[in-house]
């Protein structure tokens, strides 16, 4: 199917709310702006309650034969977080796993754009994350609006690479409620190329043969959130599913350019052994694959009034898709990504 062809999900809007309520949906595009000051009635929440509750973040994931590279800043309102960690695949070491905490607007935010004209930045002890729009070039021109720059500069890893959106399939847009809370709005990518480089342990990685995809979230949550997630991207084919606080909102298949929304998402795997296989499957019977890892990043901490306890494999998925229920399925094999099994307190 052309990449130009249209979507079987209605394009995005161009806000996210609606006479005071959110524009609860899934849609096929990017959206300029998520802001949620215009809700109203049953919707809004007092000034300290949206500066306690309103979360964003933006997450990158990157990876080729040789390496698998995840990159997070996460502005919870009254403190933010950011990580940077680098997988070894041919080792089946983690060569990199770094970590900090700041202020939110002093030492990190997320900006409401999630990615025209959008930025999400950290600086901290030896520390510098920047997530830039339309970044500039060495010789200071403008890189154009194509291209979200990455730059990670840390003690444990330096990062540098520019995300290609030109010629990308649809972005999902995924708008709608949360229990305990108001409103989650979230945009996921499709594959995106990459040309840069990493830098660890002395070793120079070029990932200018990667594929990335990029999680743009934002919204009023409950103090208490859970999920599970899966994400895997080619040129060819693509996944994003999630059980948990968002129902099937991010559920979508990409595949030949076409994106494809999921029913529910069922994620059988033991959590007290995230490393063992794990079998990933949507309702409506488009997939159904099973998940091998390679390794994993895991957190557990308590801090102050917040806690996350956290396992993210990164492995390859093997398996089917299909694009409708009458298609014949597509055989799936080696495909990288990652899933999640995350509990936070924030």
């Amino acid at each position: 199917m052309k990449r130009d062809a249209l979507p079987m999900l209605p394009p995005a809007p161009s806000e996210v709310v609606s006479d005071g309520v959110p524009l609860s949906g899934r849609y096929a595009g990017r959206i300029d702006c998520i802001d949620w000051q215009a809700l109203q009635g049953p919707h809004a929440r007092s000034w300290l309650w949206r500066r306690l509750h309103h979360k964003r973040w933006q997450y990158v994931g990157m990876g080729n034969d040789e390496v698998f590279v995840g990159v997070a800043i996460v502005d919870l309102g009254w403190m933010c977080t950011a990580f940077a960690y680098a997988f070894d695949r041919l080792r089946g070491e983690m060569v990199a796993n770094w970590r900090q905490d700041g202020l939110a607007g002093w030492q990190g935010g997320v900006s409401d754009h999630p990615v025209q004209g959008g930025q999400a930045w950290f600086k901290g002890p030896f520390a510098r994350l920047l997530l830039q729009h339309g970044a500039s070039d060495e010789d200071g021109e403008a890189a154009g609006s194509d291209i979200l720059e990455l730059s990670v500069r840390t003690r444990a890893m330096k990062v540098q690479v520019d995300l290609s959106l030109a010629h990308a399939a649809p972005f999902l847009l995924g708008i709608g409620p949360v229990a305990g809370g108001v409103a989650h709005a979230t945009q996921k990518s499709p594959a995106l190329p990459v040309s840069g480089w990493l830098n660890v342990r002395g070793r120079r990685f070029d990932l200018s043969n990667a594929v990335a995809c990029l999680d743009s979230s934002n919204g009023l949550l409950a103090r208490d959130t859970e999920w599970r997630w899966a994400c895997a991207h080619s040129a060819e084919v693509g996944f994003n599913l999630q059980q948990g606080y968002f129902g099937v909102n991010e559920n979508a298949l990409w595949l030949d350019g076409q994106l494809i929304p999921l029913g529910a998402a069922h994620f059988e795997f033991n959590p007290k052994r995230p490393m063992a296989p794990w079998r990933i499957s949507t309702d409506d019977g488009l997939l159904d694959l099973m998940f091998t890892p390679e390794g994993s990043r895991r957190e557990d901490r308590d801090v102050w009034m917040a806690s996350s306890h956290y396992v993210q494999p990164v492995g390859t998925f093997s398996g089917t898709v299909k694009a409708s229920r009458a298609a014949a399925p597509r055989s799936i094999d080696g495909l990288l990504g990652v899933t999640e099994d995350h509990r936070s307190k924030w």
